[in-house]
């Protein structure tokens, strides 16, 4: 099948283009674990040139998307009908392009054919969501749990069965999942496959992309992994307010808080790709000790269980302080309650943290120079109580050298951020180079 298609005209495309929402072709290699996109044939190539014109383009004719890719008409609509086969474009009804000649038919994504799986490993749930080709939601779940003190083999056992009913979830609507990302806490060497740290995991040193490949339910594509606050700026620029928001630094805030820093429609890494350790930037020296064997971090004054003890709602020996999406009549429930009826001590406990959260951003800020600050995770449904404060300390540290401060926007992702962006992520994935879906 994939032999149709190979001929005239063949067209590489150049490093400035890309599949899903014009990502380069250097933001997939930075994305994936498996180097660069395999475009083996001029055939490859083109499959992949033509569905992405159709990505940026749809509706578009055969006859467009020769003027747009080089290509002659007859490769292009041998191409079609490869990526027709394989669920992944689909004719609609006739449009006309320009004042002159006949309407021709609408080629588009299909978006009941292929689909993208997102799954996330957090402190106190594990999530999953299944996106189609047309970047709509199909399957979304969440269990509460308590992984503190779990081996990663046994988490990631739980994650398979996670990800085995989303799969099947979307086999009853006739999709077919083409792979799986998962969005890890910690810092993570996606050079080799390891998570290094995961403090609030108590994990160190696990070999996740083994464990993934081994546990999770085989596909098409290769399992992989990600940082959860690098997914979760993915998510926010792909799906949420991030293409309005030029280079941003989205925060990502649970039981612990990450930030993952987005410049120029990229995610930024870091020379090792470490960056975005937000929670652990020093905000009260002396402060309280932190799972990292430091003190006084953000995460200890900002964090969700550190939110809830100072608003009087857990202690210390509280197991596992649940979202609210995971658990309506949880503590974090019992916060936003609280926070609405004027509780004083609530309204303190956020204060205090939006204050320190704004303290991190703003040496943040003043190194990297974003455009915009997005609070996500947790910091969403906490906005109206501590973006005030967030705004003050920012204010107050960037305003004289910079002359203006970030906008602080808050994020409609909330909680499912990294989850989506990892499920986004496949679909990059299959965009960048389709030719993977065959043999």
């Amino acid at each position: 099948m994939l032999n149709s298609g190979a001929g005239n005209g063949a067209r590489r495309r150049a490093p400035s283009e890309g599949g899903f929402d014009g990502q380069s072709d250097n933001t997939f290699n930075d994305t994936f674990n498996g180097g660069p996109v395999r475009h083996g044939t001029m055939r490859e190539n083109n499959l992949a040139v033509v569905l992405g014109e159709v990505v940026r383009h749809q509706p578009v004719t055969r006859a467009r998307l020769a003027d747009l890719t080089g290509l002659t008409k007859t490769t292009v609509s041998n191409l079609v009908a490869v990526l027709a086969d394989g669920g992944l474009v689909q004719d609609g009804g006739l449009v006309r392009e320009g004042e002159r000649g006949r309407p021709g038919v609408a080629v588009s994504v299909n978006g009941d054919g292929v689909a993208g799986l997102g799954l996330e490993v957090n402190v106190d749930y594990l999530a999953a969501c299944v996106l189609d080709l047309g970047r709509r939601v199909r399957h979304r779940h969440l269990i509460a749990t308590d992984n503190r003190g779990r081996s990663p083999e046994k988490v990631i056992e739980a994650l398979a069965r996670l990800a085995g009913q989303a799969i099947g979830s979307a086999a009853e609507q006739g999709l077919t999942v083409a792979g799986a990302v998962v969005a890890l806490p910690g810092v993570l060497d996606r050079r080799s496959g390891w998570l290094r740290t995961a403090p609030n995991l108590g994990w160190s040193e696990v070999p996740t992309r083994a464990l993934l490949e081994a546990g999770l339910p085989a596909l098409r594509l290769p399992p992989d992994q990600d940082n959860e606050a690098n997914l979760g700026a993915l998510g926010e620029l792909w799906f949420g307010a991030g293409r309005e928001l030029g280079d941003f630094v989205h925060v990502s805030g649970e039981v612990g808080i990450g930030a993952g820093i987005v410049v120029s429609g990229r995610v930024f890494r870091g020379a090792h790709g470490f960056a975005g350790e937000l929670g652990h930037i020093v905000v009260e020296p002396g402060g309280p000790p932190c799972t990292c064997g430091g003190r006084g971090c953000l995460e200890q004054i900002a964090g969700q269980e550190a939110v809830l003890r100072a608003a009087g709602l857990t202690d210390a020996r509280t197991p596992v302080p649940t979202t609210v999406a995971a658990d309506p009549d949880g503590p974090m429930a019992a916060l936003l309650e609280s926070l609405r009826s004027g509780d004083d001590r609530a309204v303190a406990a956020v204060g205090r943290a939006g204050h320190a959260l704004g303290s991190a951003l703003s040496a943040a800020v003043n190194l990297l120079d974003p455009d915009s600050v997005v609070l996500g995770g947790i910091f969403s449904p906490l906005a109206p109580w501590a973006r005030p404060a967030v705004q003050e300390a920012l204010a107050a540290a960037t305003a004289v050298t910079r002359g203006r401060t970030p906008s602080v926007v808050v994020s409609r992702l909330a909680g499912d951020a990294a989850v989506q962006g990892a499920a986004g992520l496949v679909i990059e994935r299959v965009i960048a180079d389709p030719a993977r879906l065959w043999p």
